[in-house]
């Protein structure tokens, strides 16, 4: 039985802070595409890599698919999250069996972690301005 690339490819969806992921793995070498750019293009931080690789690495299939990804909003740490996320999602996908691997490092939970409002009369979310006895 043959099967085509269409059937091979499977999807993730993380989200982190503001960022949203969409990660689409392929059986492959291990290739990187970002946005159209390269891992170490788009992160050029070591630890952040690092961390985007962790689901992989887990499941010790670092190398084995290649990634297709569109990240949207947030910053740098926010959207490393995010594709964390989403590519642990993706593997899952691929094989049920990496879930046992994923669930106990962490790798399948939200980080539901996100700024906290500004609220009215103080300069931030929490600071006050000085105060003043007369």
């Amino acid at each position: 039985m043959s099967t085509t690339a269409v059937e091979n490819r499977w999807q993730g969806t993380g989200r982190r802070k503001t960022s949203v992921a969409r990660v689409y793995l392929l059986p492959g070498t291990g290739k990187w595409d970002i946005n159209g750019r390269t891992l170490g293009d788009y992160f050029p931080r070591s630890s952040l890599v690092q961390h985007i690789q962790q689901a992989f690495t887990a499941t010790d299939t670092l190398g084995r698919y290649d990634v297709r990804a569109h990240v949207d909003g947030g910053g740098q740490t926010g959207q490393a999250g995010a594709l964390r996320l989403a590519i642990a999602r993706a593997l899952v996908q691929a094989d049920e069996a990496n879930r046992a691997r994923l669930r106990p490092a962490g790798l399948l939970t939200r980080d539901p972690r996100a700024v906290e409002r500004k609220k009215p009369g103080r300069p931030g979310a929490r600071k006050r301005f000085q105060f003043s006895k007369r």
